[in-house]
């Protein structure tokens, strides 16, 4: 393997931001002594506490049931700045999170080896350096300030625009959920630690999570999310599609491998006359008879429910051995030691809602400073 040496020092370094008007950059490592998040462009006067975004950061945090990583995290968030009497102030808001359980040392034999699936080797060979301590920022545990950015974002689409965001587990392995997108509600999704709001399948879940953990194996799936209330206009026709930049932003996340919109590869087998969503009036605005486009045509929301669906790979840290090689190439076998998730779905639903919720705000926000022109 050709690695980078010191005379490659400043040639690049690592993005951690998102977004245009409604912008975040995310900091910390997973063993490190915190993790937090910078948003850049909230507007003012919007109403928001600690709770606010302690709600969704719950839902996110390990130790939560038995089905996940029991690393022990209150992720309980300061924020810094931003916010006085309890509205935001227009200018950054900074939050942060503690990592009070933090292990480094557990790591210390991994300091030489790459573990297969995940960010070691391909961070290693970028970078010529990388932080063994349960990856550091290529751990899931980034995903704390995208939360909590996305807590903002959802009281300023609530407030702005009466958008809901409403994210679940839709299939675990082999097992699917059938759950009706016009009734589905959050207290359906949060009844059970799957977060799956079908029963029947959460139970057929749980059982299949627990035997991989005792496999010492792992499992995948999907997340699908829901945008009621969208309103129409927004996403642009080029590049910055709508359903162009859900998919960035919900493929940047750990373990995400898939992203549709709509039909998805379904509708390949659908002719044009079956797929196409026929108008018919609605009162101010024509409404779509149905919604194969997941509510979004020409990269622009068309007003119907945006619905995405999220594949999420199998958890790469197993406790099965598994064949891999050392830093200087040499042959070796890894046993994970620890606290991972044997399946990532529960976990992910939040990290999902999210995505969809700094996507959303974004171009609610570049879409209101067309209008204002």
């Amino acid at each position: 393997m050709t690695r980078r040496t010191s005379n490659d020092l400043y040639h690049e370094g690592v993005s951690s931001s998102f977004g245009q008007l409604f912008r975040l950059t995310t900091f910390g490592e997973s063993h490190g002594p915190a993790i937090g998040v910078v948003v850049d462009g909230c507007p003012p006067r919007l109403k928001i506490d600690a709770a606010d975004i302690q709600r969704d950061l719950d839902r996110r945090r390990p130790g939560q049931s038995r089905l996940v990583t029991q690393r022990k995290e209150a992720d309980a968030v300061r924020i810094l700045s931003g916010v006085f009497d309890g509205q935001t102030t227009g200018t950054p808001l900074a939050m942060v999170v503690d990592n009070a359980d933090q292990r480094p040392g557990a790591y210390d034999h991994l300091k030489d080896v790459y573990r297969p699936s995940h960010a070691d080797f391909t961070y290693d060979a970028k970078y010529g350096f990388r932080d063994h301590r349960g990856g550091g920022r290529s751990s899931a545990r980034e995903t704390v300030g995208r939360v909590a950015a996305g807590a903002v974002a959802r009281r300023l689409l609530v407030e702005g625009a009466a958008i809901e965001v409403l994210g679940w587990v839709s299939r675990v392995h082999t097992i699917d959920a059938s759950v009706d997108l016009t009734t589905v509600t959050a207290g359906d999704v949060e009844v059970d630690p799957t977060r799956c709001p079908d029963p029947t399948a959460a139970a057929k879940m749980t059982e299949a999570i627990e035997q991989a953990r005792r496999d010492g194996d792992s499992l995948g799936g999907v997340v699908t999310v829901l945008a009621r209330g969208v309103p129409v206009g927004l996403g642009e026709p080029v590049f910055d599609k709508l359903e162009a930049d859900l998919a960035k932003a919900m493929l940047s996340l750990p373990a995400a491998k898939g992203f549709e919109i709509g039909s998805g590869f379904g509708g390949t087998s659908l002719t044009g006359r079956q797929h196409n969503d026929p108008f018919e009036p609605g009162g101010d605005q024509p409404v779509t008879v149905t919604n194969h486009s997941g509510g979004v045509q020409g990269g622009i929301s068309n007003g119907a429910d945006i619905v995405c669906r999220i594949a999420f790979k199998p958890t790469a840290t197993i406790a099965a051995e598994q064949k891999t090689v050392t830093t200087d190439g040499q042959p070796t076998t890894l046993a994970a030691r620890g606290r991972h998730d044997p399946c990532v779905l529960p976990r992910a639903v939040p990290l999902v809602e999210a995505m969809m919720l700094l996507v959303l705000a974004d171009h609610w926000l570049r879409q209101r400073a067309v209008d204002v022109l």
